[in-house]
């Protein structure tokens, strides 16, 4: 695995300031885009002269380059530096039962194609992540040796502090422990996994309807249930990792159901509606039966978890809360207790069939930016 440790310099001196103002400078050509050294003097409150200095310091340590001219009014163009996008990179993957997505990441946070990738026999850790790195930068023509980190999501419940898997049906070849491990081993990144719902979660905090909500449950709803929980913008994984695995609380319906994945999983949705599952994703925004006996089952569902966390908001996710979309959030929310939670609101999830990669590319951004960022030196 190839990590980055930051360098350590004593608060205070001259060098210590030289990063930090360093840090500074990088820290603003994320969030604004290409500068010239006048501009980047302005926002960072430094003279000409200095911001110069500091982007010198960022080129030599491959941080930056040059990307263009900026005109402006009187005299010479002026250089603009942006952040170097082929340094530090990542790629994003959601685990699928048959196939996985993927999709590159840099610093900058710029979309890159996504890519849906088949799934041989072959089959494990190594061989399916190498894959994904493979295509993710095949599709934008970037360099696999670049990447340095990994986000996975799946369809599992992690204990990463134990690098340990476990209710892991949809991940043949992938073994109960070490799956990380023999990630880094064998691949050559910094791997991070975790449960496809919490990323879900994530992408739903940072770009979605729950953005300003105190507390929100994503109620995942596909071919199976989970739940991500979301406190003040932390996610909720458990001591074990299994916070959040709904599809497995007991919920007799009256369907002969035992559990809520037996009432809400991608067989009852296809049964319902007297098809499969994917047919019966077309047809239920249109079928006004369907929708309120599937909201019935979701308030179900919902019952005990709200009586636990009592959240603000409850976002109903995967293909079947996208298919309902606002009509099924909003018969959901006309079944919720009033007297016992009056103020949660039911939304329907505005992040996409994507939603995992999207939480796994939010996640290394972050991952990203702090690596890079630990490469800045007193120099």
């Amino acid at each position: 695995m190839r990590e980055t440790t930051m360098t350590q310099i004593d608060p205070g001196t001259s060098a210590w300031l030289r990063a930090h103002n360093d840090r500074t400078a990088f820290r603003l050509l994320l969030e604004h885009g290409p500068l010239t050294r006048t501009q980047l003097g302005e926002l960072s409150g430094m003279s000409k002269p200095t911001a110069g200095q500091m982007l010198a310091r960022l080129e030599r340590a491959e941080l930056v380059h040059p990307v263009g001219e900026a005109s402006g009014s009187r005299g010479p163009a002026a250089v603009s530096y942006g952040v170097r996008t082929d340094r530090g990179t990542g790629v994003a993957v959601s685990m699928l039962a048959g196939a996985l997505q993927c999709a590159l990441v840099d610093a900058t946070g710029a979309e890159h194609p996504l890519v849906e990738v088949p799934l041989s026999d072959t089959r494990g850790p190594e061989a399916d992540i190498g894959r994904a790195i493979r295509a993710a930068c095949a599709a934008v023509g970037a360099d696999e040796g670049a990447v340095e980190v990994v986000a996975v999501g799946v369809q599992a419940a992690v204990w990463q502090e134990h690098d340990t898997l476990s209710l892991t049906n949809t991940l043949p070849g992938w073994p109960e422990a070490g799956a990380a491990a023999r990630i880094e081993a064998e691949v050559g990144v910094a791997v991070t996994i975790e449960n496809d719902v919490n990323l879900a979660a994530m992408a739903e905090r940072a770009s979605g309807v729950a953005t300003d909500a105190a507390s929100f449950v994503l109620l995942w709803l596909g071919d199976g249930i989970g739940a991500g929980v979301d406190l003040g913008g932390v996610v909720l994984r458990g001591v074990s990792g299994s916070a959040g695995e709904v599809g497995y609380l007991a919920l007799p319906g009256p369907t002969g159901a035992v559990d809520a994945t037996d009432l809400l999983g991608g067989p009852a949705i296809g049964a319902l509606l007297g098809t499969g599952y994917a047919d019966a994703l077309t047809r239920l925004a249109g079928d006004a039966a369907a929708l309120a006996t599937v909201a019935d089952r979701i308030a179900l569902a919902l019952d005990p978890v709200l009586a636990v966390l009592d959240p603000a908001m409850v976002v109903l996710g995967g293909p079947t809360g996208v298919a309902g979309g606002a009509a099924l959030a909003a018969l959901v929310d006309q079944r919720i207790a009033r007297e016992a939670h009056p103020v949660l609101e039911v939304r329907a999830s505005s992040t996409g069939p994507s939603a995992v990669l999207l939480g796994a590319r939010q996640l290394l951004v972050g991952r990203i930016r702090e690596r890079l960022e630990a490469r800045i030196v007193s120099g």
